[in-house]
């Protein structure tokens, strides 16, 4: 595989950072107006957060247009952390607060009706909630460390290649000189 250049990295950088930043602002953003409209005002202003957050990202790769390669690494980086922290922050208050009596009294009927004729009695329908609370939240915490975690790395890493790219002199195309045809006097190129 080739290497690339500094240029196509700078390119590759800006095209995730904007992906990635109009992706994460718009999902979080529709996912805090759902939550404030269902009453959840934690999970509402953690949405706004990890919007932010988003935000911020998109900030970023506005930097690096206008050739601010610390500045705007520094915004990209950061994107990643408040997103990752804010989700962990959430993630690590729901696990924390979780009461399985809460939980059953969120069953609708017909997942009662289900229930009961699977035959479960109470305590084991408390376990399975909880294994399956846990599960989820802990899925939650890995994918967003793998996620957040490695994009930070990965814009870390990216620093250097991407200040070369940005403060290179730009390319100046050498004009060619035209090879002569039959018949013209090569003497005369």
């Amino acid at each position: 595989m080739a290497k690339r250049t500094p240029k196509e990295i700078l390119h590759r950088v800006m095209r995730t950072a904007r992906l990635n930043g109009w992706s994460i602002a718009i999902f979080a953003g529709l996912c805090a107006l759902v939550s404030l409209a269902s009453g959840d005002v934690v999970g509402g202003v953690i949405g706004l957060i990890v919007a932010a957050g988003g935000v911020v990202e998109i900030r970023g790769l506005g930097k690096l247009r206008q050739h601010d390669a610390d500045g705007g690494m520094t915004l990209l980086i950061r994107s990643q952390w408040i997103v990752l922290g804010s989700i962990w922050a959430y993630t690590l208050g729901q696990l924390a607060g979780f009461d399985p009596q809460t939980a059953m009294g969120q069953l609708t009927p017909d997942m009662k009706s289900i229930l009961d004729q699977a035959g479960l009695s109470n305590e084991e329908l408390m376990r399975l909630l909880r294994i399956i609370f846990y599960s989820m939240y802990a899925t939650v915490l890995l994918v967003t460390l793998i996620y957040q975690g490695g994009l930070a790395l990965y814009y870390s890493r990216r620093r250097a290649t991407v200040r070369e790219a940005l403060t290179a002199p730009p390319e100046i195309p050498t004009p060619s000189r035209p090879r002569p045809t039959v018949g013209d006097d090569v003497m005369d190129n």
